[in-house]
């Protein structure tokens, strides 16, 4: 009950758990709809694969087995003989209605503090009162609701539309409803052994489609064995995911396995419905986390299926989901208002006196709640939304802070310069190593071929010829990013032969790149990718390898990269990677006393590559990268004031910026500048 004067609950412990049991079952229903929305798109693909001589699997996760059993305990005896049902996700929000439609009328007492409080009310005899107005107003929303067209669900929807002649079904449901020849229903009664004969009619050909879940995909294989008639390519739908990970790649290895006539192709299915991020999320982040604890590298756990832009619940994306409130606050989102937001979502954003709240929604209960809006206001809010998230992952990798798990280095060869034990444990005797490894790597040259494909995914691509140069580059459309006012910052991405880089589109036109012809683009960059294909760089890395544990803290934190350096002799080195800057500074913390000579002019490289440099006394100053108005500049923090007209005449400059004196590098002197303040010291 709801004081109508205060706007406040009688009674907060019914209303969580109303909540609750509503949110609940929306997730439910939404994830039925969106997946029934998927069959209009699936059908083509399947008949596309079937027609190009390949076999069709399909992994999904409801069977419907639940809603026709409750339908079937409804029926009455001459019902069961002339059956005509639909099983729908309408039944879901109909079942629910049911049950937790408000109907019994309630009164109001004072408890023992002195509050008052809200309970079922009874009558004289004992018996529950209900409200009759509120009895009709459930009857009327569901007698409309049912009243609605039948969503069919996914399973059944496949039977119906290719036959239970061309798909093998492997499910753990016992019953199905199937149509004969005429049209009419009737039940059909499934066993273990029906599991059995239906994966035999698939593996030897005489079923090219098949169906499982994951009851039914327990202990099976479905791949292109040498030993089965059936060779055919698979070609597996991923069409729900589900909730757990463990399961999904249980499923993805259903088609995948050694002695097998060829890889399956593995697609998964989604809508551009942006609310349906709330499932793909969870399963992203589960196989992050399944990946990591498994072979160490965040992108085996999905093998290679979901992006991690897919987690929606990542560290990022927390504190963006923040950074969102908090311009919504201000009226700064175009998406939506402070008040409409409130309103379609239930949310409670401010306390009382109207100030945001510290204890937020967190992120999984405002996914929830977007799943209720229409489309439109979601693909709004979530383009606003990952557009922070990936503003923030930018600064991230930028920083040298982004986590990426275990990253693996091919190389054509790699060479142990040299291998300092860096620490032995006083228990075991497990030593800790610092290895200096030089590696030829040929250099990765993209072909005319894949960026004009790149180009092709593009609405609106530039063909780009630097004037100055005389190199090219394509311009794509890149993620945005969002400024503390809320604008959008539009950004390129500019992919060149050897490299890729990120440009904000308003500076485009200020920059040396101006627009060429397609032709004239296609001979620069054969030009560029004949010159470079065959050319092998040779560069020194350091890699601290074997018991890690006890020396991570001692590792420098601005750079966190695992690598994982395989050449082509199967060799492999295995550790965190250490930039030649920090590497006397970590051998000092670790007490180690072989010193590495520091060259400058790999002091200069490394900062111009976003690295950090703590200068020695008596500058004690650190030259790093740092980001003024939107711009990177290299930075002199912590020069002493005495110290900048020596800095300035080597050619710095500074600007006052929140009265703050702050000294710069010019990035076109980098190099000379960096390099003669690193012999000075």
């Amino acid at each position: 009950m709801v004081d109508p004067l205060e706007n406040r609950t009688l009674n907060s412990g019914a209303k969580a758990a109303a909540r609750s049991r509503f949110e609940g079952t929306k997730q439910r229903f939404f994830a039925q709809v969106l997946l029934s929305l998927k069959l209009p798109s699936i059908y083509p693909a399947v008949d596309e694969h079937l027609a190009a001589g390949e076999s069709v699997v399909v992994q999904l996760v409801s069977t419907a087995e639940s809603i026709l059993n409750r339908r079937l305990n409804e029926l009455d005896p001459e019902e069961r003989e002339a059956l005509d049902l639909d099983l729908s996700p309408r039944e879901a929000i109909a079942d629910y209605l049911t049950r937790a439609f408000p109907t019994r009328q309630m009164e109001e007492y004072v408890d023992e503090l002195g509050d008052v409080r809200s309970r079922p009310m009874w009558d004289e005899a004992g018996n529950p009162v209900y409200n009759p107005q509120a009895e009709a107003a459930r009857a009327n929303l569901i007698e409309h609701i049912c009243a609605m067209p039948p969503i069919p669900t996914a399973l059944d929807a496949l039977l119906e539309h290719y036959g239970t002649s061309a798909v093998a079904e492997v499910t753990g449901r016992s019953k199905r409803l199937v149509r004969d020849a005429h049209g009419q229903q009737r039940l059909e009664s499934r066993s273990p052994r029906t599991n059995l004969a239906e994966t035999t009619a698939f593996m030897t050909g005489a079923k090219r489609i098949l169906i499982f879940s994951d009851a039914g995909g327990t202990g099976r294989s479905y791949h292109a064995s040498l030993d089965v008639k059936n060779q055919q390519r698979r070609v597996h739908f991923l069409l729900e995911p589900g909730w757990r990970a463990d399961r999904a790649i249980q499923g993805l290895g259903r088609t995948h396995r050694t002695h097998q006539a060829c890889p399956p192709l593995f697609r998964p299915v989604t809508t551009d419905c942006k609310g349906e991020a709330r499932f793909t999320s969870t399963i992203a982040r589960r196989l992050d986390a399944l990946g990591a604890l498994t072979r160490g590298q965040r992108q085996t756990g999905g093998q290679g299926m979901f992006d991690a832009a897919d987690n929606l619940e990542s560290s990022y994306a927390k504190h963006a989901v923040h950074d969102w409130y908090g311009l919504l606050t201000t009226g700064k989102l175009k998406s939506t208002s402070f008040a409409e937001f409130q309103t379609m979502s239930g949310l409670e954003l401010t306390d009382q006196d109207g100030v945001l709240r510290e204890d937020l929604p967190p992120i999984q209960r405002w996914l929830n709640r977007l799943l209720a809006m229409k489309i439109a206001v979601q693909n709004a809010i979530f383009d606003e939304f990952l557009t922070l998230v990936e503003t923030r992952v930018a600064a991230a990798k930028e920083a040298g802070t982004f986590d990426i798990g275990v990253e693996t280095i091919s190389v054509e060869a790699c060479q142990v310069l040299s291998d300092t034990v860096i620490r032995t444990d006083p228990v075991t005797g497990a030593t800790s190593h610092l290895l200096e490894l030089s590696l030829t790597q040929r250099r990765k040259v993209l072909s005319l071929e894949r960026v004009l494909k790149l180009a092709s995914y593009d609405d609106k691509p530039l063909f780009l010829r630097n004037e100055k140069s005389g190199k090219v580059a394509l311009a794509i459309r890149a993620p945005s990013h969002m400024d503390e006012e809320g604008n959008t910052i539009h950004r390129h991405e500019l992919v060149r032969p050897l490299r890729s880089e990120y440009l904000h589109a308003e500076r485009l036109a200020e920059s040396a790149w101006e627009t060429a012809s397609e032709a004239e683009f296609a001979k620069l960059w054969e030009a560029e990718y004949a010159a470079d294909e065959s050319q092998l760089v040779t560069e020194t890395v350091y890699l601290a390898t074997g018991l890690l544990l006890p020396i991570w803290g001692a590792l420098p934190k601005e750079d966190l990269t695992v690598n994982r350096i395989v050449d082509k002799s199967g060799a492999s080195w295995l550790g965190r990677h250490v930039h030649d800057l920090y590497v006397d500074a970590t051998l000092e913390k670790l007490g180690v006393s072989r010193k590495v000579p520091t060259d400058p002019a790999k002091i200069a490289a490394a900062i111009l590559g976003g690295g950090t440099w703590k200068a020695p006394h008596p500058l004690n100053f650190t030259i790093r990268t740092s980001r003024v108005n939107g711009s990177r500049r290299i930075e002199i923090a912590g020069a002493e004031a005495a110290r900048i007209p020596e800095l300035k005449a080597k050619g710095c400059f500074t600007e006052i910026i929140a009265y703050k004196t702050r000294v710069f590098v010019p990035l076109d002197r980098a190099d000379a500048i960096i390099t003669s303040i690193a012999v000075q010291t």
